[in-house]
C-alpha cells in the first residue's frame, strides 16, 4: 500500500499507566488483553484506550483553550481518560472528590451514557489534562491491515500500588500489571501476544527506572507520527520506523511482525 491510496486514519487515545512496583523495582505498567472477537488487535496484548468518539471531539472544543490545548489535541486526551475509566475503573486525567466508590459509579454512568461530559457534570469532577504527558504517536497508514488507527499515546502515574483494577467485561478479557521488560519477557515465551507498535512502546518505557525518567524523555523528545516504513536490508522486507524518536529498536523482519 503507498502512502497515496492509505486510508485515512480512525483517530484513537491510549494511556500508559505507570504504578510503583511493590518490591522497589522497574515500575509497572498496566497492559490488557483484548477479546478475541475484536476486528482490532483480537487476541494482542495491548495498552488500555480506544478510539476518540464525536462526543470527545464535542467537549475537547469547549474545554481546550482552558487547558492550553488545540481542540484536536484535548479532544485526544478526554478520549484517553474517557476510555480509560471504561475499560479499568480507574479515574486518571480527573480532579474532586474521586474514591474507589465514586469511581465506580462513575464507570458505570459512563457506560451507560457513553461519553464523558455528563459524568464530570453528575459528580463535580473536573478534567485535570496535566496528569497526562504525550508520550508518541503512530499511524500505520502505509501497511495493508484491515483498519488503521492513528493513535495518541500519554503517559499518566498512578504512584501507589495499592489500586484496584477490573475489565469491561466488552472489548477485554484480561488486565494486569507487569514492568515493561516482563512483558517482552512473557511475549518471548509465548504468554501473551503482542502487535508491532506496542512491542516498541515496551522496548522504549523497559529504558526507564522510574515514571519520572519516562515523562522527562517524553518531553524532552518532540511527538512525530511514527508510520512504519517496509525496506530490504540484506536481500529481506523490514519494517522499519524512525531512528530518532526515543525508540531503542527501530525495525524488525516483516516475517515476524506481528499486525493487528
Amino acid at each position: 500500500m503507498t502512502t497515496d491510496s492509505a486510508p485515512e486514519g480512525i483517530p484513537a487515545a491510549t494511556i500508559i499507566i505507570f504504578r510503583n512496583a511493590p518490591d522497589d523495582g522497574a515500575p509497572e505498567v498496566l497492559m490488557t488483553v483484548r477479546s478475541r472477537n475484536m476486528t482490532f488487535a483480537g487476541g494482542m496484548a495491548v495498552f488500555p484506550g480506544g478510539r476518540v468518539d464525536p462526543a470527545d471531539f464535542e467537549l475537547g472544543e469547549a474545554v481546550a483553550a482552558a487547558h492550553g490545548l488545540a481542540p484536536d489535541e484535548a479532544a485526544h486526551q478526554i478520549a484517553a481518560v474517557r476510555e480509560t475509566l471504561e475499560e479499568t475503573g480507574l479515574a486518571l486525567g480527573l480532579s474532586g472528590e474521586i474514591n474507589a466508590a465514586s469511581a465506580d459509579a462513575a464507570r458505570k454512568m459512563l457506560a451507560e451514557w457513553g461519553a464523558l461530559a455528563p459524568v464530570l457534570e453528575a459528580f463535580g469532577w473536573q478534567l485535570d489534562l496535566a496528569q497526562i504527558t504525550p508520550f508518541a504517536r503512530w499511524f500505520p497508514k502505509n501497511e495493508a491491515i484491515a483498519r488503521v488507527y492513528d493513535t495518541r499515546f500519554y503517559l499518566a502515574n498512578l504512584g501507589t500500588g495499592a489500586v484496584d483494577v477490573s475489565i469491561d467485561h466488552a472489548e477485554n478479557t484480561h488486565l494486569f500489571w507487569t514492568t515493561a521488560q516482563g512483558a517482552l519477557d512473557a511475549a518471548a515465551r509465548g504468554d501473551i501476544k503482542l502487535i508491532f507498535p506496542t512491542r516498541r512502546n515496551l522496548e522504549r518505557l523497559a529504558l526507564f527506572a522510574s515514571f519520572a525518567e519516562a515523562k522527562a524523555q517524553a518531553e524532552a523528545i518532540p511527538v512525530r507520527t511514527i508510520m512504519p516504513q517496509v525496506v530490504e536490508q540484506d536481500g529481506k522486507p523490514w519494517l522499519t520506523i524512525l531512528s530518532d524518536a526515543g525508540y531503542p529498536v527501530t525495525g524488525e523482519l516483516l516475517e515476524t511482525v506481528a499486525r493487528g
